[in-house]
C-alpha cells in the first residue's frame, strides 16, 4: 500500500512531542487529572498603567512589606518608574515574578522588630545586577546565582534594571535541614545543584497555571531538597572562616531554636553546651534582636499565634502556651499582649487579625480576598 502525503503528516502529527515540560507532564485528554481545575491563581501588580510621576509612589508602597525603597540619588522624584510584580501561593510558598528599574532597597532593624515576617527570600536574577549587605559582608547577584536570605535580620542594597524570580518560604521550612547542611544568611549559591534549582524553578514557573492541589506539597518539598543540595555544595566550597562567620553561626542557633521551640527547658546554657559556645559569643550573635531570650520569647509567641488564629485549631488557649514553652499563663498572657498590642483571645475572637487562618492557595472564585501583604503574614501560620 503506497503511503500519501496526508497519511505521513497525520502519523508525524500523532507521534510528535507536544509542549513538554520537565514538570508535571501534560494530562492527557479524557484523563481525571485534566478536569481536575487548576488552585492556583496570580495575584498581579503593575505601575505602568499609572501616571509616570505616581509610578515610584505606587511601587515603594507595594514592597513596604519588605523592605523600604529609595529611587537612585541621582533620579528626579517624578521620575517614571516601570515595575510588574506578579505572585502566586502554592501554600508552603510564595513565588514571585517581578521586573523593576534601579533602586536601593533597605530592611531596618526597626522594620525588622515591628513586623513580624522572618522568612527566608531566594532570589534568581534573570537580568541585571544586584549587591547586597549584611553586618558589613556584600553578596553580588547576577544571572546564574541563588542568593538566599532571612527577612528576620537587617539588610540593605541596590539593583540595577532587573528582572527576579524570587521564593519566599517560612523559615520552619529550611530548620530541619541534615546536621552537616549549613543554611547561611546572605550567601549566593552557583554550581551544578545551583543551576539544576534554577532550571526546576523555571519549569515550575511554565506549569504554574497547569498545577491541582495534589501537585503542590510534592513541589515545595523539592524546591526545598534542592536548595539543601545547593547549601551543602558550596559550604564544601567555602573557607572555615566563612563557615564560622557571625552570620553562619546565627542561622545554627535560629534553626536549634527552631527544631526545640516547644521544649520547656530550652535555655542558654542547652544552647551553649549543643553547639560549642560561650555565653558571651551567644549574646553578642543576638545583640541586635535584643538578646536570645527575646528572640527565643519571639519565636514562641509567633507559634502561638498561628495556633490561636488556626480556625481548624480548637486547643484552650491555655493548652497552646504550654505547647509552645510557657509555663505560666500569666506570663503568656502579658507576653503575647506586649508583642501583638492584644490578648490571646482577641486573637483567637477577632476575624481581622492579619494572622487569621486561611486555606492556601486560593481558589479561582476567591476574588479580592487577598493581598500581597497578608500572603506573607499567613505564609505557614495556615493548617
Amino acid at each position: 500500500m503506497v503511503e500519501t502525503k496526508k497519511d505521513v503528516l497525520s502519523e508525524e502529527t500523532k507521534t510528535s512531542p507536544r509542549d513538554r515540560r520537565r514538570f508535571p507532564r501534560p494530562p492527557k485528554v479524557g484523563s481525571e487529572e485534566s478536569q481536575a481545575p487548576s488552585v492556583l491563581k496570580p495575584l498581579l501588580f503593575s505601575t505602568h498603567d499609572l501616571e509616570p510621576e505616581a509610578q515610584f509612589a505606587a511601587w515603594r508602597a507595594y514592597m513596604t512589606p519588605v523592605v523600604d525603597t529609595r529611587l537612585p540619588d541621582n533620579a528626579p522624584r517624578e521620575t517614571e518608574f516601570a515595575a510588574d510584580h506578579t505572585a502566586w501561593n502554592l501554600g508552603g510558598m510564595l513565588i514571585v515574578e517581578h521586573s523593576a528599574l534601579a533602586h536601593s532597597y533597605m530592611r531596618s532593624q526597626a522594620k525588622v522588630k515591628a513586623d513580624l515576617i522572618d522568612h527566608w527570600h531566594v532570589s534568581v536574577l534573570r537580568s541585571g545586577r544586584t549587591w547586597t549587605e549584611v553586618d558589613g559582608y556584600v553578596s553580588e547577584g547576577e544571572p546564574g546565582k541563588v542568593e538566599l536570605r532571612s527577612l528576620g535580620h537587617p539588610f540593605r542594597g541596590r539593583s540595577t534594571d532587573a528582572e527576579t524570580l524570587s521564593l519566599f518560604l517560612p523559615r520552619a521550612l529550611l530548620s530541619d535541614a541534615p546536621a552537616a547542611i549549613e543554611i547561611k544568611n546572605n550567601t549566593a549559591l552557583s554550581g551544578t545543584f545551583t543551576q539544576l534549582l534554577i532550571e526546576y524553578l523555571d519549569s515550575i514557573v511554565a506549569n504554574l497555571p497547569n498545577f491541582i492541589a495534589t501537585d503542590l506539597p510534592h513541589v515545595v518539598q523539592t524546591v526545598r531538597g534542592m536548595i539543601w543540595a545547593g547549601a551543602a555544595a558550596s559550604a564544601a566550597q567555602s573557607a572555615d572562616t566563612e563557615h564560622h562567620s557571625t552570620l553562619a553561626l546565627m542561622e545554627r542557633v535560629r534553626r536549634f531554636v527552631e527544631r526545640n521551640l516547644v521544649a520547656s527547658d530550652l535555655t542558654v546554657e542547652q544552647i551553649c553546651r549543643e553547639l560549642g559556645m560561650s555565653r558571651t559569643r551567644l549574646y553578642q550573635v543576638f545583640e541586635q534582636d535584643g538578646g536570645v531570650h527575646h528572640y527565643i520569647q519571639r519565636r514562641r509567641l509567633l507559634s502561638a499565634h498561628a495556633a490561636l488564629s488556626d480556625p481548624s485549631n480548637r486547643q484552650q488557649i491555655l493548652d497552646i502556651a504550654y505547647a509552645v514553652g510557657f509555663s505560666s499563663a500569666a506570663h503568656f498572657s502579658r507576653a503575647f499582649s506586649k508583642e501583638f498590642g492584644y490578648s490571646p483571645r482577641e486573637a483567637r475572637n477577632l476575624i481581622s487579625q492579619p494572622y487569621l487562618g486561611r486555606p492556601f492557595p486560593l481558589s479561582q472564585d476567591d476574588e479580592g480576598a487577598h493581598s500581597f501583604e497578608e500572603w506573607l503574614r499567613t505564609l505557614g501560620h495556615s493548617r
